[in-house]
């Protein structure tokens, strides 16, 4: 049933992609709601009201230490428990962008043996210096349990980041999420469709071309490029050229991640 999916789309303190994300959800046949943080704080509203929660893009707490670590630390002193319990009680969760920047500065992705509390891998400086404002291709990994990315192939996407290089902390752990397929997506050569270092199609040096990552579950998923900023076929930059040629597809390819999401909560969360 349509708006049965309640969505927490998290607002304030320089995030700046509420309104496109909360569209996404709506049009996947969720009910989003958004809320700004300092009501969750505040203990005005509950994670427990929802089922799925989004860390939304933007530049919260202006990236003045490093992106997503301010709100990161707020998160861990104030809401830990609320988030360990929502993804105990296997409600889903994405980051996109600053909200993956979060996420992994907060210790909930990867979440190698259970452990959503402790940091393994981060997000830091393009390897270019300079913040990239550009449309990349990603190839989703089949094998990746990732909820979100289920029967996607390719998906082409902006990015939006100065601060976008995936790194683990130590080599083990790139390892382990290799070996436990939690890799769900990577930056790939448009052309060929496979995985890339190279600048532009890599547009910030991530190691093993990563644009994204899941838990073990495939419930908690976060990525740098913008799903919420291609739901139409007229987001593309070449929606144009397409539509000329009959090419033009019903939607725009970001909606799939987000009708994954509602479908999934509505199996199991109802």
């Amino acid at each position: 049933m349509p708006g049965d999916v309640k969505v927490l789309v998290i607002t304030g303190f320089g995030l700046n992609c509420e309104a496109e994300t909360a569209h996404a959800f709506k049009l996947a046949g969720a009910a989003p709601e958004k809320v700004h943080l300092n009501d969750l704080l505040d203990g005005l509203r509950s994670l427990d009201e929802f089922h799925i929660l989004a860390f939304i893009g933007g530049f919260s707490f202006g990236d003045h230490i490093a992106s997503g670590r301010v709100l990161a630390n707020r998160l861990k002193h104030r809401l830990a428990e609320p988030i360990q319990r929502f993804i105990a009680q296997g409600r889903l969760i994405i980051g996109i962008c600053n909200g993956f920047q979060t996420m992994v500065k907060l210790g909930v992705l990867p979440g190698l043996d259970g452990d959503y509390r402790r940091q393994s891998v981060t997000l830091t400086h393009n390897d270019s210096g300079v913040f990239r404002d550009a449309w990349v291709s990603l190839r989703i990994e089949p094998a990746s349990p990732c909820v979100f990315t289920r029967g996607i192939e390719r998906l082409e996407l902006p990015v939006r980041h100065g601060e976008g290089k995936f790194l683990t902390l130590d080599d083990k752990v790139l390892d382990r999420l290799e070996r436990q397929r939690l890799v769900a997506c990577r930056y790939a050569d448009p052309a060929t469709g496979e995985p890339t270092m190279r600048f532009p199609h890599n547009p910030n040096g991530s190691v093993a071309a990563i644009a994204g990552i899941c838990d073990p579950t495939g419930r908690v998923f976060g990525l740098m490029p913008h799903p919420e900023a291609h739901l139409f076929p007229w987001n593309h930059p070449h929606w144009s050229r397409r539509a000329i040629a009959g090419q033009q597809p019903a939607e725009g390819a970001g909606l799939a991640v987000f009708r994954n999401a509602v479908a999934f909560a509505r199996e199991n969360l109802l």
